[in-house]
């Protein structure tokens, strides 16, 4: 079993040394190098000094530490340490060479050393030394041996060896007997290298003489001192048994898989005696077992059948050599043997360690190592080999390194707000049957960088906020947003200067800068500023800020705080007020006046109504709703008072409506009758129609001019005596005092003609008094005496 298990060493060591080889042939671009042999003996204390590694790999100080040096162990087990600052490589624990290797010599713990940026790995061996710190060990207190008496001088009676976990000069070299003269011992190399005591007999017996021997059996080994070993030979001669069983098919030889169950018969052995009766009679024992076999088989006495007592490892032993003793009821034994070859099964999924590992990635960033990682499978052949990958729906990739060493990558540049972790699962595959596979999920976070300026939810805004508004009124409120994360996403709002440089900004508006929140800084006036543009910022607060902005746009919405504004007729600022005239023989609709106004509001709250609201005669006179003209109600008559005061209401359609008042004096004159009215339908026709009407009336009205002539003087030498009894607070007209004007009136409202009066102006009068003395037409009646207009104005027009 030792000369298998060193066998299988041996091959271990060759093909790791030719994985080696192929790696550093085909590793373009991976440095791989030997960093040296080293060698130490086992039991050294923790901390003893083997090595420079810096010095050896001819790195400079502080250069393991710079780029993170790190030794593994091909066992995955920290035997090693190394110190990065001084380079030394150092013992870990003690090591002990019968634990790490048994009895495969030399025993060589191979190892790597590996540094980041760039990746780089060194092939180490370290040769532990044995020293002599094991005694040969027999398995037993005593040996019991029967020697029939009738034995030859010569024979060879085999002996239990003994077991030292030693190895070369420092194992089991010989053995010796203590002296008698029947017995002497004899060392005999075995092919797998152990050393068996063979008991040889010098002379013959005689059971009368000595029935029974006891001597000391001694192994020594080559250490300096040597170390030894006793055990007890009770020896016991036999009446003469002259065949020894003999086993029928030696060696045997079988196959067992490792996954075999408990209690599985691995093999049956058979062996035959040519005596008879007793001495025929055989039992079968297992010869000279290890520990390990003991645990592992069992044999029954009587039929000779093997079977498993306990699981089979093929990675831990994967060949058995079971000696077999046979005896028959004299005494007599014959040896056999049982090769066992253990069948490897996929039973063992791949292994994946961890060698680095960043966690961390800073998005933007060029290909950056995530992890280094190491597989195995701890099967052979196809069990053995494996497959590693990743998602292909991932921005990484695999690179083989280092024998079974992998490296994983970033692709590409990383995004955080396309996606801000990764969960990447490396599954490692073995190509047995059925297939195994180990997973192992990273978690890699992407690190923000300020790369994202902030976006407004809208390009531009608009709010509305009605006039005389209060102080510090909410607005309205703009947001931004930043796909970054962190303090590169913290948005802080602010007002940038207005494109108008006359806008006075800061009195007009604040904002909030944490929340966008607009406020008005005073009570706006719609009717001084309708509206007007805010250029908002948003930047964040990376450390190198991004800014983006938007445009508000602030609509004011007009309130009903102006009332309506009379223009005419004007209000009359301490004098006479300037009244409208109506010639009695109006009819109805005639259009008296127009009341003019205006409202400082926009939209509904300047729409104007007009309502009549008091009259000296009511149903006179009616104001139009929607445009403020005065018209008849009905024809006058020679009953209707002639002066008429009428109060008419102006209205916004505001809420609450506001209002004006005006009052609008009316004078009924009868010289303005026929002449301001209109033909009667049908007169122009019968005019034409009836010739002989027409050639009368004009030969009687030259008859009657001389007449008409004195009458008109007549009237105006009575009216200049009689104009301030008939009209009391009139304008007197000093005579000699008024330059003679014409001034045309063009025919308005329901008069059809136009008229020219002689209009005489007080050179010193600031309100711009006239009076109007007669009609310049040689068809106007004269007027009645007593019944001239004398009006006050303020302005040079009358008529609208």
């Amino acid at each position: 079993m030792e000369e298998s298990a060193m066998k299988a060493g041996g091959e271990r060591f060759l093909r790791q040394r030719q994985v080696l080889l192929l790696f550093v042939l085909l590793g373009g671009a991976l440095t791989v190098c030997e960093c040296g042999r080293y060698s130490v003996a086992e039991e050294k204390e923790r901390g003893f000094f083997i090595a420079n590694l810096a010095k050896d790999l001819g790195l400079g100080t502080g250069e393991l530490a710079a780029r993170s040096a790190r030794v593994v162990c091909d066992d995955d087990k920290q035997h090693l340490q190394l110190d990065r600052q001084t380079g030394d490589l150092l013992l870990r624990e003690k090591l002990d060479r019968e634990e790490l290797c048994g009895l495969i010599e030399p025993c060589v713990l191979y190892f790597q050393v590996f540094l980041e940026t760039p990746v780089q790995f060194f092939q180490g061996e370290l040769l532990i030394q044995d020293i002599n710190d094991n005694s040969p060990v027999f398995p037993d207190r005593e040996m019991f041996l029967n020697i029939p008496e009738n034995s030859r001088p010569g024979t060879l009676f085999p002996l239990k060896l003994a077991q030292d976990l030693d190895v070369g000069s420092n194992g089991l070299q010989k053995y010796t007997i203590s002296p008698n003269s029947h017995f002497h011992v004899l060392t005999r190399n075995h092919t797998e290298g152990k050393k068996y005591p063979d008991l040889v007999q010098e002379k013959a017996l005689d059971r009368e003489q000595q029935q029974e021997f006891s001597l000391t059996l001694t192994a020594l080994d080559g250490g300096s001192p040597p170390r030894s070993g006793t055990v007890m030979v009770q020896i016991t001669i036999l009446d003469v048994n002259d065949n020894a069983p003999e086993f029928v098919h030696p060696p045997y030889e079988t196959q067992v898989l490792e996954n075999s169950p408990v209690g599985f018969p691995v093999v049956r052995v058979s062996a035959r005696d040519a005596d008879s009766g007793n001495f025929a009679t055989v039992s079968y024992n297992l010869f000279q077992a290890s520990d390990e076999i003991k645990q592992t088989f069992s044999i029954n006495n009587v039929t000779g059948e093997i079977q498993l007592i306990k699981k089979l490892d093929f990675e831990k032993i994967n060949s058995y050599h079971v000696d077999i003793e046979a005896t028959d009821g004299g005494g007599l034994s014959g040896k056999g043997t049982v090769i066992i070859e253990v069948m490897d099964v996929n039973d063992n999924a791949p292994e994946l360690t961890l060698s680095s590992l960043t966690s961390s990635i800073l998005e933007n960033a060029p290909e950056t190592v995530v992890s280094i990682f190491r597989i195995r499978d701890r099967d052979s052949g196809d069990n053995g080999k494996m497959i590693c990958s990743i998602p292909d729906n991932l921005p990484f990739i695999l690179k083989p390194t280092f024998k079974n060493f992998y490296t994983l990558l970033t692709e590409r540049p990383l995004d955080r707000e396309e996606r801000a972790e990764y969960n990447i699962t490396i599954t490692v595959t073995d190509l047995g049957t059925p297939r195994l596979k180990t997973e192992h999920t990273i978690r890699v976070l992407v690190s923000d960088v300020n790369d994202n300026a902030p976006t407004f939810t809208q390009t531009s805004y608009t709010l509305f906020v009605r006039e005389n508004n209060s102080p510090g009124l909410h607005l309205g409120t703009v947001s931004a947003t930043d796909r970054d994360a962190g303090t590169n996403a913290q948005v802080t709002y602010s007002l940038l200067p207005p494109r108008d440089p006359h806008l006075p900004l800061a009195s007009l508006v604040a904002i909030h800068a944490d929340r966008g929140h607009l406020f008005a800084q005073r009570a706006l006036d719609f009717e001084a500023l309708r509206a007007f543009e805010v250029r908002v910022g948003a930047a964040d607060a990376g450390s190198q800020a991004l800014s983006s902005e938007a445009l508000v746009r602030v609509e004011v919405l007009d309130d009903n705080d102006h009332a309506p504004l009379v223009l005419y007729p004007p209000p009359p600022n301490g004098s006479a007020p300037c009244p409208e005239l109506v010639p009695r023989a109006a009819e109805a609709g005639y259009l008296v006046s127009k009341v003019v106004a205006v409202d400082g509001d926009a939209g509904q709250n300047a729409w104007l109504s007009y309502q009549l609201l008091k009259a000296t005669e009511p149903g006179l006179f009616r104001v139009w709703t929607h445009n403020g003209e005065v018209r008849t109600a009905r024809p006058l008559s020679e009953r209707d008072a002639a002066q008429h005061r009428l109060l008419v209401l102006v209205q916004d359609n505001g809420e609450p409506a506001l209002s004006a008042s005006v009052t609008l004096h009316v004078l009924l004159v009868d010289g303005f009758s026929q002449p301001y009215l209109a033909r009667p339908e049908g007169a122009h026709d019968q005019a034409q129609a009836d010739g002989l009407t027409v050639y009368l009336v004009i030969a009687l009205a030259s008859v009657s001019s001389l007449f008409l002539c004195s009458v008109l003087l007549f009237v105006a030498v009575r009216l200049c005596r009689r104009r301030r009894a008939a009209w009391e607070g009139g304008c007197s007209v000093p005579e000699g005092r008024f330059p003679s004007h014409l001034v045309d009136v063009s025919s308005t409202g329901t008069l059809s003609q136009s008229y020219q009066y002689e209009v005489y102006m007080t050179g010193d009068s600031r309100t711009g008094e006239f009076k109007f003395l007669k009609p310049i037409t040689s068809n106007l009646l004269v007027p009645e005496p007593g019944r001239e207009v004398t009006e006050n104005c303020r302005n040079s027009s009358v008529f609208s």
